[in-house]
């Protein structure tokens, strides 16, 4: 029996679990998955938890109700990857996983520790996330009582998951308090390292606009060093500093620890990988998809999937000692929140940034890319469902994983 051994249960991991589960013989293979944590999040909804939109049984769901029959499921934190020896070493127990190829799908995490001042007496009082659960239940609850005035949200490091998720919270930020008729009490101002909106030139003016209209401050090229919590205070550098009254911020995100136990890593603990294959550019026999992987485009959930797709029949190859020819181009595509039941959809790769158009079906839609529209809010609604029933379990969604130029215009 050849063995495939999976490390992360989160959205790539169990996605590519499904998906091999379905194109491996059980004869030929055996394929296991690790992750230390039973349940599964859906880490988008997390955004909306803060405003009252999402609760808990929309975002929280068992892992092991999304892994397949035939795959074995262990719960356990890994201790260390041996490559040389092609084993994997579990804390529970001590027990040793061996393996012919090995996939990584531990994912990316906040690391609020990483910045100075983060942490201290004011965490998830004056100072909170929404990258966790934990957070995003903290957030709303403080939201809940907030009386008003300068609310600074701030990326503190790139890479981070979900890029566009910043902009999303503090458009429905803005809706909220217009909601709650206190807008007019309430200073909104988006801190990041980017020198706009986003990082991409046609997207980022599009966003700045709506910022604008918004009545909704940025600070640009802004890498923040510390925080002083007593004084409230974000500073970066150079010393600059940002004062805030109530401070949302997008921590340092890094890859699993035991990447860099490991040595698979960069400094941030992802896995440099062949940016079209996923191959480890250390090892011959170890791949690395979703947030894990050290590539050149977002860590998003729709990066995951157009990936697995392509990694799919391109692994299938490669076992069979063939040349992979399926190129993964980058491609992501995002729904932003825009407030007010509206959104906007982008759609991209490594070489071509957001243009506008027509989504998936060409001049009809029914999502307008780089543009507002009630439609794709509903779309940002309906993926949530799709996630679950769908996304997760493997099946085919109607949108292929290479970007098409098709139905946009320059």
């Amino acid at each position: 029996m050849k063995k495939l051994l999976i490390l992360g249960a989160g959205t790539a991991g169990t996605m590519i679990a499904n998906k091999m589960s379905h194109v491996l013989s059980r004869d030929e293979w055996k394929i296991t998955i690790v992750d230390q944590e039973e349940t599964h999040y859906y880490q988008p909804g997390f955004l909306f938890i803060p405003f009252g939109i999402y609760g808990e049984n929309d975002v929280i769901k068992p892992k092991r109700d999304y892994i397949p029959p035939g795959v074995e499921m262990i719960l356990s934190e890994i201790e260390l990857i041996e490559p040389e020896e092609n084993r994997v070493r579990l804390v529970k127990d001590g027990r040793i996983l061996h393996y012919d190829y090995l996939i990584i799908a531990t994912g990316t995490q906040p690391r609020p520790e990483e910045t100075p001042g983060l942490t201290e007496a004011e965490w998830r009082k004056s100072i909170h996330d929404f990258y966790t659960y934990e957070g995003a239940v903290a957030l709303a609850k403080t939201l809940r009582t907030w009386q008003g005035g300068r609310m600074v949200v701030n990326i503190m490091e790139l890479p981070y998951k979900c890029p566009v998720a910043p902009l999303e919270f503090i458009f429905l930020a803005d809706w909220y308090f217009h909601q709650r008729n206190m807008r007019d009490r309430v200073e909104l101002i988006l801190v990041t390292p980017l020198p706009g909106a986003f990082t991409k030139p046609r997207a980022a003016s599009l966003l700045g606009n709506i910022l604008d209209e918004k009545n909704i401050k940025i600070v640009t090229e802004f890498y923040p060093e510390r925080v002083e919590p007593e004084e409230k205070l974000l500073i970066s550098y150079d010393e600059v500093e940002v004062p805030y009254d109530l401070l949302v911020t997008v921590p340092v995100n890094m890859g699993a620890e035991v990447i860099g136990r490991s040595g698979l890593g960069d400094e941030l603990n992802h896995v440099p990988v062949d940016k079209h294959t996923f191959l480890s550019q250390q090892y011959d026999n170890i791949f690395a998809l979703g947030d894990a992987a050290a590539l050149p485009t977002s860590k998003a959930g729709s990066v995951a999937h157009f990936a697995a797709e392509v990694f799919v029949e391109n692994f299938l190859r490669y076992i069979e000692g063939q040349e992979m020819l399926v190129e993964f181009d980058g491609h992501a595509n995002c729904f932003i929140e825009s407030g007010f039941g509206k959104g906007i959809l982008i759609d991209f790769n490594y070489d071509v940034e957001p243009l506008p158009g027509k989504y998936p079906l060409p001049g009809i839609g029914p999502f307008s890319l780089l543009q507002e529209s009630e439609m794709n809010h509903w779309g940002k609604m309906m993926f949530r469902w799709m996630y679950w029933n769908i996304l997760l379990k493997g099946k085919e969604m109607p949108i292929t994983a290479q970007m098409t130029m098709a139905g946009k215009w320059s």
